[in-house]
């Protein structure tokens, strides 16, 4: 039986990915904060139906130490580092815990690993925010970085590193620069979840408007749970590499809000109010991925379609805001 450690396994790639693994038969672990543990509840939403079947070491990004001695006290055939502050909004309100988790912490796991577990193969989640101000539409795994935020930085030192430890030092180490992708399980924060909680939360009489930056912005958006199968992929070739995961489609932020709010049957311009405090200091306008070589080589497609996704993701927020508005109703 194989064994995989998963950092950042609470997140909604990480809780897609255990599912995967354990459905494929492995023994899967996982990394957590120690606060983590100390509020399941609220913490651990998004495995709690698989919780019985991880194994869970309570680690800091920020502590080579704690990292270190995951590893000395367990063998992993594959580990796959996805924890990371990735909300991109974030990165500019406190670069600085953005730059010491995302690097320092790809950093150390990768040290930790050369020293203790040389033959685990690790994989590095990329992000498409490291193209930036994009220099050839669509990007793919050649076209230059150029990123515009604290955090497509972050990734993009972390892609750098994990480069180098395969190329210096011969381990399997592949990259995945992943595009856009969303579920139910996204974090509230980010602004499709946002758009889709509000859209329910809007027609169950919750809330009465939606508050957004740029409309305007387009990017490549694809489902999570289609996405963690092209990670597994990646660490089952013979030779590691880096990889494109993309649904080859651009959208803006505009046409997900008619969408979302055309599942619900209403009109998105009666709701939606524009707020220049959301705008982010340098925007990256146009993202749109080639993932041709991980179609060609891994043999991975997607198997949802953007309309697929948003109906989904506004269905389950739909479900959660009328029970919370049926608590409401019967506390009155």
């Amino acid at each position: 039986m194989k064994r995989a450690l998963i950092t950042g396994i609470t997140g909604q790639d990480g809780s897609y990915l255990a599912e995967h693994l354990l459905d494929l038969g492995y023994e899967v672990h996982g990394l957590v904060r120690r606060v983590a543990l100390e509020d399941p509840a609220r913490r651990f939403t998004r495995i709690e139906h698989i919780l019985d079947r991880l194994t869970l070491h309570p680690a800091s990004l920020e502590s080579y130490p704690s990292i270190f001695h995951i590893f000395s006290k367990n063998k992993f055939d594959e580990c796959y580092h996805l924890a990371a502050q990735s909300f991109v909004a974030e990165s500019f309100a406190d670069g600085f815990s953005t730059m010491n988790t995302n690097i320092n912490g790809t950093h150390y796991v990768l040290a930790a690993l050369r020293e203790l577990s040389p033959d685990c193969r690790f994989y590095f989640a990329g992000s498409s925010e490291m193209f930036g101000k994009v220099h050839e539409v669509p990007q793919n795994e050649n076209t230059s970085f150029h990123p515009r935020s604290p955090y497509g930085i972050s990734k993009v030192a972390g892609f750098d590193l994990t480069r180098n430890y395969r190329e210096a030092y011969g381990m399997y180490c592949a990259s995945g620069i992943l595009f856009n992708h969303e579920s139910p399980r996204r974090g509230y924060e980010f602004v499709t979840r946002k758009i889709t909680s509000t859209v329910a939360r809007i027609k169950t009489g919750l809330a009465t408007e939606l508050y957004l930056g740029n409309l305007d912005a387009k990017r490549d958006w694809g489902h999570a749970a289609d996405y963690v199968r092209a990670i597994y992929l990646m660490l089952q070739q013979p030779e590691p590499d880096d990889y494109v995961v993309a649904s080859g489609e651009t959208h803006s932020v505009r046409e997900f809000c008619e969408l979302a709010f055309a599942e619900v049957g209403l009109n998105y311009l009666d709701y939606v109010k524009i707020d220049p405090k959301l705008q982010r200091p340098s925007e990256v306008e146009l993202l749109i991925g080639n993932a041709t070589k991980a179609k060609s080589k891994l043999g991975w497609n997607p198997t949802r379609t953007f309309l697929d996704l948003i109906k989904e993701m506004v269905q389950s927020d739909l479900e959660a805001a009328m029970q919370e508005s049926g608590r409401q109703a019967s506390y009155q």
